[in-house]
C-alpha cells in the first residue's frame, strides 16, 4: 500500500497549495459561480481526504497488503491485545496523526456549527427588541437606523431579512426588489450552510492556503449566486446601484460617483459578512453586472465538473485500490 500513500501525499500537497492558488487567480468563476462553487469544494473535500488518507495507509502498511486487511489487523491489536511490535514508531506516529487530524476536523466543524447557532440566537432575541415587521412584506425586518442594511438571518421556518430604515430611505421600489430577492437566494440556496463548512475548514486549518484561499473565494461566488438571482427580476444597472448604495451607504453624486469615493464599506448583502470584508469583492460583483461576460459553455462547465468528480474519486480510487488490486 505504500505507492497509495505516496500518491495521497502527493495529491495532497497539489490540492493545498498550487490548485487553490491557481483558482483563486483564475477569471472564468465569475462567468459560472455555481461551477466554481463545486470545484471548490471538490478540492477541499478531496485535500482532506487525502491528507488523512496519505497518513492512515502509509502507517497501516506494515499490517496487510491491502487497507480492509490491514484495518482488520489493527483492530485485533486495538481491541484484542494482540502485540503490535509489527508496527514501527513511524507507523504509528503516522496513525495519531490520521486520528488527531480527524478529530480535529469534526471537533472543529460541530464547535463552528455550535458558535454559529448562539450568535444567530443572540441576534434573533436582539432583533425581537429593536425591530418591527415591515408593511406587505413577509418573514422582513426593519430596524430603526440610518445606515443602509440588508442581511438576512437564517433559521428554517423562522429565517427573516433585515432592512434598516437607512436603506428604505435610499432605494428605489425597484432596488429595493433586488435586495430582497438577493437575499431570500441566500435563503433559498441554503448559502449559510456553505459558509458554515468552510468557516470551519479555516478555523481548522487557518495555516493552509486552501482554507483561507476557499473561505475567501466562496464568500464571493455566494454573492455573485445571489447576484445573478435577483437578475431574473431586475436589470443590471439596477442591481449594481443598489449594492453600491448599500456598501458605500449613500446615494451617488451628480458625477454618478459616491461621497465616501471609491472606497466601499461593509456590505451586509452575504450571510455571516464581517466587518474586514474585502471591499475588492464588492468591486468585483459591480464590475460583473456592468461589463457582464458571456457564461462558460456547455464543454467547458462539463469539464470543470468532470474535474470535480476527478478530484473528489481520487482518493477514494487510491484507497481501496490496493484491496482491489491485491
Amino acid at each position: 500500500m505504500l505507492w497509495a500513500a505516496h500518491f495521497l501525499a502527493g495529491l495532497a500537497v497539489v490540492l493545498a497549495w498550487p490548485a487553490p492558488v491557481a483558482l483563486s487567480r483564475a477569471k472564468w468563476p465569475t462567468r459560472s459561480p455555481f461551477t466554481a462553487m463545486i470545484l471548490w469544494q471538490a478540492i477541499a473535500l478531496a485535500g482532506g481526504l487525502s491528507m488523512i488518507g496519505a497518513m492512515l495507509v502509509w502507517g497501516l502498511d506494515p499490517l496487510g497488503d491491502n487497507l480492509v486487511e490491514a484495518l482488520g489487523r489493527f483492530g485485533d491489536m486495538a481491541f484484542a491485545n494482540q502485540p503490535v511490535d509489527t508496527l514501527g514508531l513511524v507507523h504509528v506516529f503516522a496513525l495519531s496523526a490520521a486520528g488527531l487530524l480527524s478529530a480535529h476536523l469534526i471537533f472543529t466543524l460541530l464547535l463552528t456549527y455550535a458558535k454559529i447557532r448562539g450568535q444567530r440566537k443572540r441576534h434573533r432575541d436582539m432583533l425581537n427588541l429593536l425591530s418591527s415587521p415591515a408593511a406587505n412584506r413577509p418573514a422582513t425586518l426593519v430596524i430603526n437606523h440610518p445606515t443602509p442594511v440588508a442581511y438576512c438571518l437564517p433559521g428554517g421556518a423562522r429565517s427573516v431579512t433585515v432592512l434598516s430604515d437607512g436603506l428604505l430611505d435610499l432605494l428605489t421600489p425597484a432596488e429595493l426588489d433586488a435586495v430582497l430577492v438577493h437575499e431570500l437566494a441566500h435563503l433559498h440556496q441554503r448559502h449559510h450552510l456553505l459558509l458554515w463548512a468552510f468557516a470551519a475548514w479555516r478555523a481548522a486549518l487557518p495555516w493552509l492556503p486552501t482554507s483561507q484561499l476557499a473561505q475567501r473565494a466562496v464568500n464571493e461566488l455566494i454573492e455573485m449566486l445571489a447576484d445573478d438571482e435577483a437578475l431574473k427580476q431586475v436589470r443590471e444597472p439596477v442591481l449594481a446601484r443598489a449594492i453600491a448604495i448599500v456598501a458605500s451607504g449613500s446615494l451617488p453624486d451628480q458625477q454618478g460617483g459616491f461621497a465616501h469615493g471609491d472606497s466601499f464599506a461593509v456590505t451586509a448583502l452575504a450571510p455571516g459578512a464581517t466587518p474586514d470584508q474585502d471591499a475588492g469583492a464588492t468591486l468585483n460583483r459591480i464590475h460583473r453586472l456592468l461589463t457582464p461576460q458571456p457564461p462558460l459553455s456547455l464543454p467547458q462547465q462539463a469539464a470543470a465538473l468532470g474535474a470535480s468528480g476527478l478530484l473528489l474519486g481520487a482518493p477514494t480510487l487510491l484507497l481501496i485500490a490496493p484491496w482491489v488490486l491485491g
